[in-house]
């Protein structure tokens, strides 16, 4: 199971941080990571983060965002800054889990971003 939180409205240029915590894995976690759904769009990739603490960010997000881990809590964290109205979406926690690389979801939290 995955629970995302840290959600919210925020003005541009501001910042939130989310965070999402995997229970329940009897698995090695290979990555976790964000994507985000906004209106009419498909999901895409924000940021992820491989078991050996490497990265990967979208373009729009570089330099803005930073995701982190904490292996011991098999939580991972995504730092928003400078937000724009253009990241307002659903934003959805994923881990892609054991020798399979099965992914699984969280829920998603909205962050809407005002301009």
């Amino acid at each position: 199971q995955l629970q995302a939180s840290g959600g919210g409205l925020v003005q541009a240029g501001g910042s939130l941080r989310l965070s999402c915590a995997a229970s329940g894995i009897r698995s090695n976690i290979n990555a976790m990571g964000w994507y985000r759904q906004a209106p009419g769009k498909q999901r895409e990739l924000v940021a992820v983060s491989d078991s050996g603490g490497a990265t990967n960010y979208a373009d729009s997000v570089k330099g803005r965002f930073t995701i982190s881990r904490d292996n011991a809590k098999n939580t991972v964290y995504l730092q928003m800054n400078s937000l724009k109205p253009e990241d307002t979406a659903v934003y959805y926690c994923n881990a892609n889990i054991g020798t399979f690389k099965v992914n699984y979801w969280g829920k998603g939290t909205q962050v809407t971003v005002s301009s």
